[in-house]
């Protein structure tokens, strides 16, 4: 009996106050919207509805575009039937919704991958008239994780735009980089005589062939496959060649004067010569032991030690021919060194008859030599003197061709005068 009287004093107190039970006090106003008498479900609908039109979108800027997030994808949490239920009679309230965006870890994700680009990187080919560089494009990395906590940040706190987190960044190989990595490393020359035109030929041919490789980090060169067989097929051309201690006539004369340049050339470049052989005759356009004779049955060969490229260009002007090797320096100088061990002198040239004069066979003296590679540092301290060959080159003998003495004529003896006979005395 005590518990109904009780109740029944509450709800008159709650009639008396201006209360109804499941409804809105009188003159009660919401956003601008009058709710009053309304029931509690009905204001909350209306308030609701208000707020979904009103809701404030929330714009993503990317490198690429402006992405606007709104409702319904864009949804709200709000405390409007708390409010409703408290609000007193005649008085006017608001209701703060606050954004949800139920999908934004997975468009956050999405709008950092379209708008990432990986680094590209430098770039350089490389050709006989040098080099050409392709310049390095920056990437552009997205912060996913800082890009979300703003989302969250301003959709708690009434922002309107978020602006998605990036960044560039630089490539592992840029052109600056490249630059550093193209540097002549050695330069050498020899000297031909220019008017020997099918020995110029097979130079510049030969030279051709070498211009524009590439010898790539820890891996051997080889002279005969980056030239090819010098025959007539090959557009070689015949010349005079060392062949078993004689000059003859061959094909592909002159092309041991390229493969002799490119020997020097990579020994200063610091490249390590692993195969190279000397003539049988001694050259003149190099020191003794500083040669490189190729042929079908002898190659030029070398390893490029080094981390980085090496680059490889030729050269052929007037009487000379040049052979530049291009790289990333390693901090060291190199020199070679020809030291004659002694020298043997020929015998006496052979003599035979002609019709003309002519050198048939050029004398040479016999060498016995030895090269060395020779390493200094910045401040150019000999650090290594390295034995790289001991040689022998032959004796020749000369032979030259004269034209004997023609034969002086043996005058007649002139016949004795004539004389008249006496007469006969009868």
């Amino acid at each position: 009996m005590s518990l109904l009287f009780t109740g029944s004093f509450f709800l008159s107190c709650l009639a008396l106050c201006g209360f109804t039970l499941g409804k809105v006090r009188s003159g009660v106003v919401v956003n601008g919207i009058e709710v009053g008498g309304m029931s509690v479900r009905e204001a909350v609908r209306r308030v609701r509805e208000s707020l979904a039109e009103n809701l404030l979108p929330l714009t993503v800027v990317t490198p690429q575009e402006r992405v606007t997030i709104t409702y319904p994808e864009l949804s709200f949490t709000d405390d409007a039937e708390l409010i409703l239920r408290s609000a007193k009679k005649g008085e006017s309230v608001s209701v703060r919704p606050v954004r949800q965006w139920a999908d934004a870890e997975s468009r956050i994700q999405e709008l950092c991958d379209k708008n990432a680009r990986l680094a590209i990187d430098a770039d350089v080919s490389f050709s006989p008239s040098g080099f050409t560089y392709q310049k390095e494009k920056a990437g552009l990395a997205c912060d996913y994780n800082e890009t979300l906590a703003r989302v969250f940040d301003a959709l708690q706190n009434d922002g309107r735009e978020v602006e998605l987190v990036t960044y560039e960044y630089s490539p592992a190989l840029t052109e600056e980089i490249l630059k550093k990595r193209t540097q002549m490393l050695s330069s050498y020359t020899t000297r031909f005589e220019a008017s020997n035109e099918s020995r110029v030929h097979n130079i510049r041919l030969a030279a051709s062939k070498i211009s524009g490789a590439v010898v790539m980090p820890h891996t051997e060169f080889s002279f005969n496959k980056r030239v090819g067989k010098r025959t007539a097929e090959n557009g070689f051309l015949e010349s005079v060649v060392i062949f078993d201690g004689e000059f003859v006539k061959g094909v592909g004369g002159g092309v041991c004067q390229l493969s002799t340049t490119l020997f020097n050339a990579a020994l200063r470049a610091g490249m390590r010569v692993t195969e190279s052989r000397n003539h049988s005759l001694s050259v003149s356009y190099v020191p003794p032991s500083l040669d490189a004779m190729v042929s079908e049955y002898s190659d030029l060969k070398f390893v490029n030690p080094f981390d980085t490229p090496v680059y490889l260009n030729a050269i052929v002007r007037g009487g000379s021919v040049t052979v530049e090797c291009f790289g990333l320096p390693d901090g060291y100088r190199y020199k070679t060194e020809s030291v004659v061990l002694y020298r043997l002198a020929p015998p006496p040239a052979e003599i035979v008859e002609g019709e003309e004069e002519k050198v048939l066979r050029a004398e040479k003296e016999g060498i016995a030599s030895e090269s060395y590679l020779l390493k200094y540092d910045k401040n150019g301290r000999l650090l290594k003197r390295e034995l790289l060959r001991r040689d022998n080159y032959a004796v020749v003998r000369g032979k030259y061709q004269i034209v004997p003495p023609k034969e002086e004529e043996t005058p007649s003896e002139p016949a004795p005068p004539e004389t008249e006979l006496p007469e006969t005395v009868q």
